[in-house]
């Protein structure tokens, strides 16, 4: 499969030498009529890779129970989770939570091990768990960049051209959260602009607002005036990101959504963030035994609050340069953990999410696409579910990048197709091209390629495969050159997916009545 979107906006090259003339006007009427050919999240066709045995899990799940058991678990600032725990049977000092070995892996088992997110188009909801993976684009920059503007604090612009990038990239399943944090807004208000974003620009799925509880509440009476009040009160249509306050800390900002979403039915991520050396022993082993402890804790907390909320363990660990402090990216010892987690969640039965397209460069170059494919490999070969920061993370997510969203996106469409796995049926196996080629002739004429050579292999639209005078004569343009004039393209191309007028005016009267109802703030 070829990421289409983006490739439909791709060079001439593309159109005139490889898709001929109809194949441009094919796809440009196909934009003109508000229509982006999109890509169904991948349910994955080859097995997971394995790194630990059973023993090896077995051991670190022990050390995360002792963890729960001995250490234990902060929950800061919110006495009504301190008194939910303490009804359970915990044992709570204070703001010290400890859980008896077991307690919270039994607590967790009332999860779905699997939940549809669900979309405004009905075609773009999403299945969370089990074997398929979702693509998500960066979260959480407050500086965007591109070659022309350089780097710079991300404005409502930004985020809605990021919203727009996302919904027009097939291989991108998921609108995302915080694509970029939108500064030119006073921060009370700014969850309003941007959920309303990710609604009228797209419509993929979404996640909620978690930086207060009642700004998680004015993302689940949003969402029903899009979806309809039954529809939310039934149904997954947010998840959203809960970040662990690590080691071993969950504080009030996130517990306060965390209730929320999970008292009206809407998926959080549980994520231990971690910066191995700094915030988590630095070995993959401890990591893991922490990252499970802290995991567990709030998953289980979740479930106290409404046994039967979608959740998922999330895992987000890092390396650090033991020179600087600063967080590396693409390096062995992240991965090793990224793999250990997937198996540690699927032995608990619930979605796992981690991984992405991770880099620690300022610029969108070699760097960036090494240390992105170092950790995007093992994401889509460790089984993850949920897959944030997909496309556009930069300066160790500092900055979204513009020309990296494009970059990325193409490399979620190849993981795409290799997730695929084989094709085993009769055309797959080509014994008739086989049987009329022979030996010694070759195969560019025969039935069978000329029958499949538009969707045998994976077309890049960023890769330039063409002889060195050819590339020269368009431009001698390198990988991030051609992603820009991408971008721009998509932009210029993007047509805003369909939307009923009274839904739209009610979404508005709701932001304008929240708007008036407080002062501006900026801290």
């Amino acid at each position: 499969m070829t990421d289409t979107g983006a490739g439909a906006a791709g060079g001439r090259r593309g159109r005139s030498a490889r898709g001929g003339a109809g194949g441009a006007e094919a796809r440009r009427a196909a934009r003109q009529s508000g229509k982006v050919e999109q890509l169904r999240y991948i349910t994955r066709k080859i097995p997971v890779f394995e790194t630990l045995s059973t023993e090896a899990l077995e051991m670190i799940e022990y050390n995360a129970d002792t963890i729960l058991e001995e250490v234990g678990i902060d929950f800061r600032d919110d006495p009504e989770a301190l008194a939910i725990w303490k009804e359970a049977g915990a044992d709570v000092q204070g703001e010290r939570v400890r859980c008896p070995r077991g307690m919270c892996r039994k607590l967790a088992q009332t999860a779905p091990s699997e939940f549809t997110q669900h979309a405004r188009n009905r075609e773009r909801s999403v299945q969370i768990g089990g074997n398929n993976t979702v693509f998500a684009p960066v979260y959480g920059p407050p500086f965007v960049r591109d070659l022309d503007g350089g780097r710079r604090y991300a404005t409502i612009e930004d985020f809605r051209n990021f919203v727009k990038l996302a919904y027009s990239m097939p291989s991108v399943h998921h609108s995302g959260g915080t694509v970029c944090e939108p500064v030119d807004i006073p921060v009370n208000k700014r969850h309003l602009d941007m959920l309303y974003s990710h609604m009228r620009l797209s419509d993929k799925p979404y996640m909620g607002s978690v930086t207060a509880p009642e700004r998680a509440e004015d993302s689940i009476a949003m969402s029903k005036i899009l979806f309809g009040d039954d529809f939310v009160d039934n149904n997954t249509v947010m998840i959203s990101l809960i970040n662990a306050n690590s080691p071993m800390t969950f504080d009030d900002t996130m517990l306060g959504a965390l209730k929320v979403y999970a008292r009206a039915n809407q998926a959080c991520i549980v994520t231990p963030f971690i910066l191995s050396g700094a915030m988590a022993p630095v070995t993959p082993a401890g990591v893991l035994a922490q990252t499970l402890a802290e995991a567990l804790a709030g998953i289980a907390f979740s479930q106290l609050v409404n046994p039967g909320a979608p959740v998922v363990f999330g895992s987000f660990a890092s390396s650090i340069s033991m020179q600087s402090g600063a967080p590396t990216f693409g390096t062995p010892e992240p991965a090793l953990v990224l793999y250990g987690a997937a198996a540690l969640a699927r032995r608990l039965g619930v979605p796992f999410r981690s991984g992405g397209s991770l880099c620690g460069s300022k610029v969108p170059d070699a760097q960036a696409a090494y240390e992105s494919a170092q950790t995007l490999m093992p994401t889509a070969m460790a089984g993850v579910n949920f897959v944030l920061h997909g496309a556009g993370w930069l300066e160790g997510g500092l900055i979204s990048s513009y020309e990296k969203f494009i970059m990325d996106a193409d490399q979620l469409g190849m993981m795409q197709t290799m997730l695929q796995g084989y094709d085993l049926t009769e055309n797959g196996q080509a014994m008739d091209a086989i049987r009329e080629v022979g030996p010694g002739s070759h195969f560019l004429g025969c039935a069978h390629t000329q029958a499949n050579f538009q969707t045998a292999f994976y077309r890049s639209n960023i890769a330039d495969n063409n002889s060195f005078e050819q590339w020269e004569a368009e431009g001698a343009l390198d990988a991030s050159q051609r992603a820009n004039k991408i971008y721009k393209r998509v932009l210029a191309d993007y047509v805003m997916p369909e939307m009923d007028p009274a839904t739209d005016e009610a979404l508005l009267a709701f932001i304008a009545r929240k708007k008036e109802s407080m002062p501006d703030a900026f801290s």
